[in-house]
Formats: C-alpha cells, structure tokens, sequence
C-alpha cells in the first residue's frame, strides 16, 4: 500500500480560491485525488482550469457559504461532478475583519463566524453521511494560530478559530469509531492575502519573525504535506488533532 496515494479518493476543498485553499487543493490533486473547489471568489474556476492544464481531474463552484441552502446544494452538485461521496473534506474557508472588540461591529462578528465557523460545521454534517455509511473519509479543517491564542483586534477570528478547534475535536469524538478521521491544521503567519496588512507593517512583521524560531513567514506550499497526511491513509489512527504549521511559533 501507498500510504500517501489518494488515487481514486474524491475531494472537496470549500475555500479552494484562497492562497492556502488552492495550495490544499492541488497537493491533493498531485496525490491523484479527483478534486472540487468551492468558493465565492469567480478566481475559483481559474484554480480549477490551472490543475486541469496541468492534466489532474478538478471542478468549481462558485458558491456564497453565507447561504445555507447553497452549502447543501454546493454538496449535492460536488458529489454529482465527482460522480460519488466525498473521501476528503478540507474547510478552508476564511476571513479576517480587525477593530477594538469594543467596538467590533455586530455585522462583522456574524459573517466571520459564518465562513469561519459554521459553514465547517454545516459541510462537516452535509458530507458524514456517506462516510459513515462506507465507514471512512477524513475530514481537514483550517484552524490558526489563533485556536489557541487571542490575537487583538480580532475578537470574532479568535473566537471562530478556537471553535474550529474544539469543533474539530467534537466532530473526532463522534465519527472516530466509524472509520472517520477529523483533524485540524493550524497555520502560523502565512504570507497570504489575508495577511496583507500585517507583512506591510514593518514593526509588526519583525515582531512576527522575533517570535518564529524559523525566522520567515509561512509560504502557502507548507501546507500541502500535512494536507496530503492527514487526508492520507498514513494518518489513519490520527484524529481529534490540531496541527501547528509555525515555524515554531506557538512552541516558542
């Protein structure tokens, strides 16, 4: 057996346009997954057509995971494209808006914990039932740093990233028996759009590579490993786990 061979294995990656998304999604196309991107960025068909270029089997949707109805049909057409249940759930969807938690808007609390939160949560119960029903699939949700950590200025990233993690263990605890592997990644300071704001700040970028006993920012590729691991029958006695990939960082 290959324990890093996902040939015939079916993916879904909600979040798949991102920086970290799309690195997820094409380490599991390069391990011979049949991949679906899912995200509400139009840049997610270019994703698509880019590993289909490179001769691997991917498909897009565009899709608002505000909606709920659309997270339930973004499953059903996912399955149709890959013509089966998902093997392979990877939540990676996620979004930052910073302010003093005292005066975090209301407006801006309930979208993070939307994307962040709740649509893992809801793709988590949409794709369970054909795992439990075959009695396997691996389910990767994209925590942070911040699953750990309270940040500031970003009370509703904390608070949904922490969920995630906790979501994560829950999830384990009730799926483990079935053959059902839920773990989570938890990037350090990724050099990402979403971290835009802060590489530009140079007092704060050098008050990130102080921290980081690695001494450099996180490149989207250094996801896609453990990506390929936890998806992997490799980590098939693995679940209920929150992976840092720091540098370092939250050892430090």
């Amino acid at each position: 057996m290959k324990l890093f061979d996902l040939t015939g294995q079916r993916g879904l990656v909600v979040g798949g346009a991102g920086d970290l998304g799309f690195a997820m999604l094409e380490g599991l196309a390069e391990a011979g997954a049949a991949v679906v991107a899912i995200d509400i960025d139009d840049r997610v068909h270019v994703r698509a057509d880019t590993l289909r270029a490179a001769g691997f089997t991917a498909h897009a949707l565009q899709v608002d995971i505000r909606n709920r109805a659309a997270i339930r049909q973004s499953v059903t057409d996912a399955v149709r494209l890959l013509g089966g249940d998902i093997d392979i759930l990877v939540n990676a969807a996620g979004i930052q808006r910073r302010a003093p938690s005292e005066t975090f808007a209301e407006a801006d609390w309930d979208e993070v914990l939307s994307i962040n939160l709740t649509a893992a949560f809801l793709y988590g119960q949409q794709v369970a039932p054909g795992m439990l029903a075959r009695k396997r699939g691996k389910i990767i949700n994209v925590g942070s740093i911040m699953s750990q950590f309270g940040g500031m200025t970003i009370p509703a990233y904390a608070a949904s990233k922490g969920g995630l993690a906790q979501l994560t263990k829950a999830f384990s605890n009730d799926w483990a028996a079935h053959g059902i592997c839920v773990n989570a990644i938890a990037p350090g300071y990724m050099d990402t759009q979403l971290n835009t704001a802060l590489i530009s700040d140079a007092a704060r970028s050098t008050e990130v590579m102080l921290r980081t006993p690695a001494k450099r920012w996180g490149l989207p590729a250094d996801v896609k490993g453990v990506t390929v691991f936890l998806a992997s029958a490799a980590s098939d006695f693995v679940t209920g786990a929150v992976i840092p990939v720091d540098g370092g960082y939250s050892s430090r």
